[in-house]
């Protein structure tokens, strides 16, 4: 094995200089690299550490260095630019088709070599690590959302196995701190001790929230980009720090329906032969942000209803004929652009 590292490591050194694109499948110790020339032929393409990976950008002469967009690539990504380094991080799903025959990790690395070469392929941009750092902000703040309303609905579960029905959501848990300390209530007491358990730890994560939700609201008082997304209807803190954290600078799209198309709220198209064909919406984005488009878009839908009357509008008219879920989409469509134009051109929202 030593004379084939020293080989392998000596193949490396010879064509330092000849290199024009680094490619590297990422992982968590052992990364695949592919170089090859300007011409597309393939100089090496070998496996090395996490250690000889911190060396190898270094003891190479500027050049384009490719990865697939996924976990940690930015942390190289920005470790490659600091170096002098051209980055070009790419979606795996336009990595996949230049896959050839086997899937393994030489297959990859030459696919990604592949794909940086092409002409019309959009990149996606390196994150800077304070934009990173709002991105971990709001998924912790869905996390421990998450793993609240798993402790409800088990909590919820359990009582019901004892006949105790309890109303869905935080609000429900106000009667069954009641309900387990009145001896009224028919219930072992092996079953109280674990739902008062229960109830600590949804007060712990409940804490937690409240107070990961009132840092994003005092981002707003001193982020002008975050004041202006909320003046949006249907925008508030969450879905402004979800904007902030995932979505790239806005100018990098050339209008609002790209913008929209990147969050996977315009419909997928299956057309040909100069017939077109519009199906649902992609889903193919960027799933936080759009969800919580949609959610901000539903809830000024049911204020609307509520009213009473639809307004006479471009949205009171498609309430008027399409399903309601229908009609948020479309809202969270439309509210897309307009965050868009509002960041593009640094205005405020003005009510139409």
């Amino acid at each position: 094995m030593m004379p084939d590292r020293r080989d392998a490591a000596l193949e490396m050194e010879e064509h330092m200089t000849d290199v024009h694109i680094l490619a590297i499948d990422l992982a968590k110790r052992s990364f695949q690299i592919c170089a090859t020339a300007a011409g597309g032929a393939v100089l090496f393409n070998r496996m090395i550490s996490r250690a000889k990976l911190e060396t190898v950008p270094r003891e190479q002469t500027p050049c384009i260095v490719a990865m697939e967009a996924c976990a940690t690539s930015h942390f190289w990504g920005r470790f490659a630019q600091g170096l002098g380094h051209e980055v070009r991080l790419i979606p795996p799903i336009y990595v996949k088709p230049f896959v050839k025959r086997q899937k393994n990790d030489a297959a990859d690395a030459a696919a990604i070599a592949e794909a940086a070469l092409r002409p019309n392929l959009h990149f996606v941009a390196v994150k800077s690590a304070e934009h990173q750092a709002r991105a971990v902000a709001f998924r912790t703040h869905q996390s421990f959302v998450g793993q609240r309303t798993q402790l409800i609905n088990a909590l919820r579960g359990h009582l019901g196995e004892f006949g105790l029905v309890v109303a869905q959501g935080p609000t429900g848990l106000k009667t069954v701190a009641g309900m387990i300390d009145d001896n009224a209530t028919e219930l072992p007491d092996a079953v109280r001790d674990i739902v008062r358990l229960y109830l600590d730890q949804i007060a712990v994560l409940t804490q937690k929230i409240d107070d990961l939700h009132f840092k994003l609201r005092a981002a707003i008082k001193v982020d002008d980009a975050m004041r202006r997304l909320c003046t949006v209807p249907g925008v508030g803190p969450v879905t402004a720090g979800a904007i902030m954290a995932f979505a790239p600078d806005l100018r990098a799209f050339a209008s609002g329906r790209n913008f929209a198309a990147w969050l996977g709220l315009v419909p997928r198209q299956r057309s040909t032969g100069g017939k077109t064909r519009l199906g649902g919406v992609s889903k193919m984005g960027q799933a936080d942000i759009r969800k919580l488009l949609i959610v901000g878009a539903m809830s000024r839908i049911r204020w609307i209803i509520r009213r009473g009357v639809l307004p006479d509008s471009w949205l009171g008219r498609i309430l008027g004929r399409k399903p309601r879920m229908v009609a948020a989409v479309a809202l969270a469509n439309k509210m897309a652009r307009m965050i868009w134009a509002m960041m593009t051109r640094e205005q405020n929202y003005r009510m139409a």
